[in-house]
């Protein structure tokens, strides 16, 4: 199913965006709930799910499969977090079921993320990384997902929400259900680990 894709918001829609209400409404089948929960979150869901699994395609299939999810089971959310982080869990929760997908299956058609690779650079510690100077843009972004991949799921996971969502680590530690000192390490892994990864870009760019 690919509905929620086409479905478009309306002024009338607007007044349901408080988050009780809104969820008080979901329970209750509203149509235009659902329309401003896609509204509102789908491309949030998305950036995360891409984030995760550097493909476009699974990402949509994931994030109809959230939503898919949370249409059928609204009544199990008690309220004991906020909505974001509920479905931010969910959306986490379905990119692992694709990995553990993919370790029973060869994937010959891998479709890579495009993504901004200067967003992250100040993380990874150079302040005036300029992509464009590097070799060929697209060369340095084949490395970015590479490193990326290959940092693991748990780290790659703490890397999308804290750089992709700009979440704090108290919202990744309620979105995973770990401490937050776990959040703390994981992020300093994959920050050193990715450094380490695109060192010969990095060493490239500072020597000029």
């Amino acid at each position: 199913m690919s509905f929620f894709w086409c479905m478009v918001s309306n002024k009338a829609d607007e007044d349901l965006w408080d988050e009780e209400r809104l969820v008080a409404l979901l329970k209750e089948g509203h149509e235009g709930a659902f329309r401003v929960l896609v509204r509102e979150y789908q491309e949030q869901l998305f950036n995360i799910a891409c984030g995760m699994t550097a493909d476009r395609e699974e990402s949509l299939d994931i994030v109809q499969e959230v939503f898919l999810k949370v249409y059928r089971d609204i009544n199990a959310f008690k309220g004991k977090s906020k909505l974001s982080t509920w479905l931010y869990r969910i959306t986490v929760n379905e990119c692992y079921n694709l990995h553990r997908r993919w370790k029973r299956r060869f994937r010959q058609d891998h479709q890579p993320l495009e993504t901004d690779e200067s967003d992250y650079f100040s993380e990874l510690g150079t302040d005036d990384f300029a992509p464009d100077t590097l070799y060929q843009r697209k060369e340095f972004g084949k490395a970015f997902q590479e490193a990326l991949k290959g940092l693991g799921k748990n780290a790659r996971t703490v890397f999308v929400l804290k750089e992709v969502k700009g979440l704090s680590y108290d919202e990744i530690s309620g979105i995973l259900k770990i401490k937050r000192g776990t959040v703390s390490s994981r992020l300093c892994y994959a920050r050193k680990n990715l450094r380490k990864s695109l060192e010969k870009y990095l060493d490239k760019d500072q020597s000029k």
